[in-house]
């Protein structure tokens, strides 16, 4: 890999960390648009990300060393994450050791340290957000790695940036059944993963209904302006794997012509904001869901992966 080739990966990558607060105030205008509202600018994350930075933190002493290194391992995290994540071209800086299965366990150490900070605290609305994200991810893992073996099946490995560039070269291979199944069960844990209607309301102030803000209802200042942002590379990472997996259309197979990374630079961000507004607008039209209701739709998930494998081999 020369030296523009690097460039061009790093570039990604920072796009993703950098974008990620814009996909989520484009999100929350989409919403206010439908729900009839004027709604917040949608560089308003990145005000509020400066406002946290300026402030001071307030520390239970009922914490320790844990709950204060959580925000850094999060965001330190979902930044390595990113650098694996291929974006715009069918390669990522780390693209030799880009697995797929690397960005899932960063995402793993993410939330067990965020779990670990809302035990840490002593807080009962903490403890209880904590119980209800262990409960959801230990069914949203299973469906998330079930749909990407289907992927990586069809594929064929689980290197990101191969699979990333079979998907650019491939003809037909997205409306598989297979594919179909596998894209399904994705979309849903997306919801699940970064906290979206039906799971959870990333909007709620009501901390009886928390499950992701409930755990990080302690933070304050820069360590909650890095949890914040985490969550929104988070997002975006998600919604790149998607979109690359998933609808590889624009994504160019080579770096040939400058061109063509510019045309995936922008095919790759029309098709996030896009699937960001119908995520947004999906969240319109549901409610949130009781939690004993939340595992039937993650069942949905993992049987569709598995229907998925089902199809694939027939």
């Amino acid at each position: 890999m020369d030296a523009s080739s690097v460039a061009v990966g790093a570039a990604q990558a920072a796009a993703i960390v950098a974008l990620a607060p814009l996909l989520t105030g484009v999100m929350r205008k989409v919403k206010a648009r439908t729900q009839k509202r004027v709604g917040a600018s949608v560089l308003q994350p990145y005000y509020d990300l400066s406002k946290l930075m300026k402030k001071d933190e307030v520390v239970s002493d009922q914490s320790s060393w844990v709950f204060r290194c959580a925000p850094w391992v999060m965001m330190a995290a979902t930044v390595t994450a990113a650098l694996f994540v291929p974006a715009f071209v069918p390669f990522s800086p780390f693209g030799a050791v880009g697995d797929v299965l690397v960005v899932l366990g960063l995402f793993g150490l993410a939330r067990f340290f965020t779990m670990l900070a809302g035990l840490d605290v002593a807080s009962a609305f903490s403890g209880l957000g904590t119980s209800r994200e262990m409960m959801i991810s230990s069914l949203a893992e299973p469906a998330l790695f079930l749909s990407i073996f289907v992927v990586s099946l069809t594929l064929g490995g689980t290197n990101l940036s191969s699979l990333v560039g079979a998907a650019a070269r491939s003809a037909g291979f997205a409306t598989a059944p297979s594919m179909l199944f596998a894209l399904i069960a994705f979309f849903i844990v997306t919801l699940a993963e970064t906290g979206r209607l039906p799971f959870d309301n990333p909007a709620t102030h009501l901390e009886l209904t928390m499950v992701h803000e409930a755990m990080v209802l302690e933070y304050s200042g820069k360590s909650l302006a890095m949890v914040q942002w985490s969550q929104s590379i988070k997002q975006m990472i998600l919604l790149a794997l998607l979109v690359n997996l998933f609808i590889p259309a624009g994504m160019p197979a080579s770096l040939d012509a400058g061109s063509a990374v510019a045309a995936g630079a922008g095919a790759f961000l029309a098709k996030v904001v896009l699937l960001a507004m119908l995520v947004a607008y999906v969240e319109t039209r549901v409610a949130k869901w009781r939690l004993f209701r939340v595992p039937d739709l993650l069942v949905m998930a993992i049987a569709s992966s598995m229907v998925g494998v089902i199809f694939y081999y027939l």
